[in-house]
């Protein structure tokens, strides 16, 4: 009696676990990067929570001093853009060129390249943008890049220069050539009170 007990409860639990098995009731939901992500409705959402009076009136203080820097830029010279809004990244760096920069070598500031995707490109740009059988940007055929990672660092050192801000670059090397051994000192490394 108690052998064809546990065999019954044994065959109940396989079958509830098969059954929950193939309907993936507890299986986690798939996630992407893109796509199915967050809907329009969804962004829309996010981008209309409240701001608060204040941080409005700073918002746009913000804003305005960023427009003036980048008027004295361009009267200097230093300021030529492909984007129809603003770019802080340029501005705050000390300028930049990236309607040359597109032209003469594809690669773009990073608020460029968002720029570009998200259709502010100026009207003298948006003539010669397409798609290439990948879906990427192109102009006048070439696929925009963004600038390479020692162009991007090299701004930002500009960057912390002019606006006096602490922007170390945090970067991580862990390849067998940084790792260096421990050595003990040598005579030339003592200081002047071990002599």
């Amino acid at each position: 009696m108690r052998t064809s007990v546990k065999i019954t409860g044994g065959l109940a639990l396989l079958t509830i676990g098969y059954i929950l098995g193939a309907s993936q009731i507890l299986s986690p939901s798939v996630l992407l990067a893109q796509g199915k992500g967050k809907t329009k409705a969804a962004a829309d959402a996010q981008a209309a929570q409240p701001l608060s009076d204040e941080t409005k009136t700073k918002v746009k203080a913000a804003a305005d001093a960023l427009k003036a820097a980048m008027e004295a830029l361009q009267s200097e010279n230093h300021y030529n853009s492909a984007i129809k809004s603003v770019n802080a990244f340029a501005v705050l760096s000390g300028g930049g060129d990236s309607l040359e920069d597109l032209k003469r070598v594809g690669g773009v500031d990073p608020e460029t390249f968002a720029a570009l995707y998200a259709g502010l490109a100026t009207d003298q740009v948006v003539v010669d943008l397409g798609r290439d059988a990948e879906g990427r940007m192109t102009y006048k055929g070439r696929v925009v890049r963004m600038y390479p990672v020692s162009v991007i660092r090299a701004a930002y050192a500009r960057r912390a220069e002019i606006t006096g801000e602490d922007l170390l670059p945090v970067t991580v090397d862990e390849s067998p050539k940084s790792k260096s051994k421990k050595t003990e000192p040598t005579e030339d490394d003592s200081t002047e009170e071990e002599k």
